[in-house]
């Protein structure tokens, strides 16, 4: 059953961060879950399919002197939510909830601390987002990408620059099929995304953004990893002759987006969206 955590986080002091933090906080988030339950923190960590999705930190930031950093700001309140799509939700829930809340942990990143001061969740089962799907006769999908998305075109290096109808959906439906149900599996066909579905882009910028951290026994000094990948805002509409299963199916994995993210990387803070439908 999809989950969504969102954690009210503030911090004690002012400190500088990377412009592209989720790796940070994934690490951090990874290090909380492994005092609560470290082999639910290695399953999390060596699962081929993302377990969980970050969003961004939201709230109110200051400019850094330091180049692609910024810094929070102390006593100001910040948000990260957490979306879960692993069939093992609820250990993976436990694992996250307890050191924060029970144990009062804070998330350590690498220049300081954030505190845990408040946290809510939301569930939503694959039935409900199908079932919800079939209410709305002529949906208009609203996406805002909140942090860099990043679609790798099959299996090439090659990643989406635009927010492509078949590129997302076909993403989500990859990440549905990987974790729902074997009764909830989906089928459809790329090309009748594509023949069947318009994209409007109304704004969007594109990013290289920073995944991980690896250290080069070459050079002999940490380099980053990169990915590219796309922000902004997009609304996704359907033609006049499109198939009532498709168009549903399409809702159902839209409404599942706020869950799993869009493209790669989504445990990093790649791919967060707010879906409006």
């Amino acid at each position: 059953m999809p989950q969504k955590i969102t954690l009210h986080l503030r911090p004690q002091a002012a400190f500088e961060m990377p412009y592209s933090e989720g790796y940070q906080l994934y690490s951090a988030l990874l290090s909380v879950m492994g005092e609560g339950d470290s082999a639910m923190a290695k399953h999390t960590h060596d699962s081929p399919i993302s377990s969980i999705s970050l969003g961004p930190l939201e709230g109110r930031f200051r400019r850094s002197e330091r180049a692609m950093h910024k810094a929070v700001n102390a006593g100001e309140r910040y948000e990260l939510a957490v979306g879960i799509t692993d069939a093992k939700e609820v250990e993976i829930f436990r694992s996250i909830i307890a050191p924060l809340v029970l144990k009062e942990r804070n998330l350590r990143l690498e220049k300081g601390e954030l505190r845990v001061e408040e946290l809510t969740s939301s569930t939503a089962s694959f039935e409900d987002l199908i079932r919800s799907a079939g209410e709305s006769k002529e949906p208009c999908l609203d996406f805002q990408f909140k942090s860099p998305t990043c679609i790798q075109y099959k299996n090439t290096k090659v990643y989406e620059m635009f927010p492509h109808r078949e590129a997302v959906f076909h993403s989500l439906l990859s990440k549905w099929n990987a974790v729902c149900p074997e009764r909830m599996l989906m089928s459809m066909e790329r090309d009748d995304m594509a023949r069947f579905m318009i994209e409007k882009p109304l704004v969007y910028e594109t990013h290289s953004i920073v995944v991980n951290t690896v250290f080069d026994k070459v050079k002999w000094h940490p380099r980053p990893i990169m990915r590219q990948g796309f922000t902004g805002r997009c609304q996704y509409t359907f033609t006049r002759n499109a198939p009532e299963g498709l168009r549903n199916g399409i809702v159902a994995l839209a409404k599942f987006a706020e869950y799993s993210g869009v493209g790669s990387a989504v445990a990093r803070g790649c791919g967060a969206v707010a879906v409006d439908v």
